[in-house]
């Protein structure tokens, strides 16, 4: 059995029938001359509603966080968990990064 890459340089003769098919295809549309002007405008209306709604929310996340940690002790152990469970996802994924690459 022969594999892909032996039959590479192979040519099958369609006696023209591909090119025939091929100009019979019809031609790719050009796009229209609107629609990057219409982009452009979707992309500013998208990142002017970001800009206006993402200061309260980011506020909103600030006090919700402040309110959930604040009024809650924490203990030396749970900060040192929480910096050891971070450093070993950090090492992690800098170490798939590297092996990645």
């Amino acid at each position: 059995m022969e594999g892909s890459a032996e039959r590479a340089g192979t040519y099958i003769d369609d006696a023209g029938f591909t090119a025939t098919v091929m100009a019979m295809l019809p031609a790719a549309l050009a796009p229209a001359n609107w629609r990057k002007p219409a982009l452009l405008a979707l992309w500013g209306v998208a990142v002017a509603g970001l800009a206006v709604t993402l200061p309260p929310t980011v506020l909103e996340v600030t006090r919700e966080a402040v309110r959930l940690f604040a009024g809650r002790p924490f203990a030396l152990s749970d900060i040192a968990s929480l910096v050891a469970v971070f450093g070993a996802a950090t090492w992690t994924a800098t170490w798939l990064a590297w092996r990645r690459a």
